[in-house]
């Protein structure tokens, strides 16, 4: 997983709760890098669910909860770090049905080891979008808090319902309704 990645996770968690939360989760747990992240680098998934895990039970908040508000944060790291690719939209509709043949492309450029989800759109109208997400990560919520922070981005109200397609949410099939 890219060490943007990972530097977001670590400021959003110091943003929400704190320097010693951040400390607390890491010296909690076992990870081969120690803790130590730079964005430019590659690190075990596995290190971001113990630190997913640490913070949820440090914070009792839920895993699932946590990974939405980390989508939220994370699309102003990304959108930081490459303005140029959401400025080459004009709506949210369009950003999001792009995800496959422009972001994810322009991403694997940049990091061609990255692990990214795919997504199978299934229809599209001017003010809605289905699509199935599929990640072996089951990183859903992570997905819905983009998407939802995808329209806050551009001033839209949107209306985002996801149903698991099967138990660990690797599969998981979004309904976008855009109001307004």
């Amino acid at each position: 997983m890219k060490g943007i990645v990972f530097t977001e996770f670590l400021e959003m968690v110091e943003s929400n709760y704190g320097l010693e939360i951040v400390d607390s989760i890491i010296e909690n747990c076992d990870l081969p890098s120690g803790g130590a992240y730079t964005s430019v680098g590659t690190y075990d998934f596995n290190e971001m669910v113990s630190l997913i895990a640490e913070l949820s039970k440090q914070t009792e908040v839920a895993q699932e909860k946590l990974l939405y508000s980390f989508g939220h944060y994370l699309f102003g790291g990304l959108t930081a770090a490459h303005p140029e690719v959401v400025a080459s939209y004009r709506n949210p509709m369009g950003l999001l049905y792009g995800i496959e043949d422009h972001i994810h492309v322009h991403v694997l450029k940049l990091y061609p080891d990255a692990e990214l989800p795919r997504f199978k759109m299934l229809s599209k109208t001017e003010n809605s979008l289905e699509m199935i997400y599929i990640s072996s990560r089951g990183l859903y919520a992570l997905a819905h808090g983009l998407i939802e922070k995808t329209f806050e981005h551009f001033g839209k109200n949107v209306q985002v319902d996801y149903k698991l397609l099967n138990e660990n949410g690797t599969e998981v099939k979004f309904t976008i309704v855009q109001n307004g």
